[in-house]
């Protein structure tokens, strides 16, 4: 009984405890949480800091417990709890942050650096380091039009004709009987790009000679003097 009576006796002397309205409290924070990195004002329930003026540093959404840091020339960062913030004032808007890239699929990059790599070993398969300059040119002039590949020193074009080398002349292609048409076409090329050629070649002057004088001539015998 004596218990009893001592159990109601001190929860009777026990100050009621000051429960915050959880409404506010997530009102709150939802707006200090997007004002994080801006100018604010806050008015506190604390008697050392009632008011402060800083940037929002962070604010932590399990302890809600802010960082604010107090601007220069004395910079102090003050940890304070949420329940304690009786009023915010936005004073200035976070700096604009710059968008996110947008996300790269790692197969497709593959799949691009693949690409990439099969068409730098293409080039480099249509160059022939074995073969003049006149017959590369010949070369690339053919596979802008039709399928062309390196044999050794020979073109061949469509998988059908093989031009010869050296010569790379129309003399030079050989094709089989099925193929006759393929062979007509390639020799009308391969002529086109070799009067092209031709026209490109820098024409050298001929050097001029220049006259050689007469050598006088007398009839008759010889004149003595006298």
């Amino acid at each position: 009984m004596a218990e009893s009576t001592k159990r109601q006796n001190n929860a009777a002397g026990k100050a009621p405890v000051a429960t915050p309205n959880v409404g506010q409290l997530v009102a709150l924070e939802t707006a200090m949480s997007g004002a994080i990195g801006g100018k604010v004002r806050v008015q506190t329930t604390v008697s050392a800091h009632p008011t402060l003026e800083g940037t929002l540093y962070t604010i932590c959404p399990l302890t809600h417990i802010v960082a604010l840091s107090t601007t220069p020339p004395n910079t102090i960062h003050h940890l304070l709890s949420l329940p304690s913030i009786t009023t915010l004032t936005i004073l200035s808007p976070p700096p604009s942050v710059p968008a996110l890239p947008p996300y790269l699929s790692t197969t497709a990059l593959h799949a691009r650096a693949a690409a990439a790599l099969q068409r730098a070993h293409e080039k480099a398969s249509r160059v022939n380091r074995n073969v003049s300059k006149e017959a590369q040119e010949i070369f690339d002039a053919i596979s802008r039009m039709l399928p062309t590949r390196w044999d050794g020193k020979d073109i061949v074009v469509m998988d059908q004709v093989v031009v010869k080398g050296p010569g790379y002349r129309s003399e030079d292609c050989r094709a089989g009987k099925e193929a006759g048409s393929a062979l007509a076409r390639v020799k009308k090329v391969l002529e086109n790009e070799r009067k092209k050629l031709a026209q490109r070649e820098p024409k050298v002057p001929k050097p001029v000679i220049p006259a050689v004088p007469a050598i006088p001539t007398f009839s008759g015998g010889p004149r003595k003097g006298g």
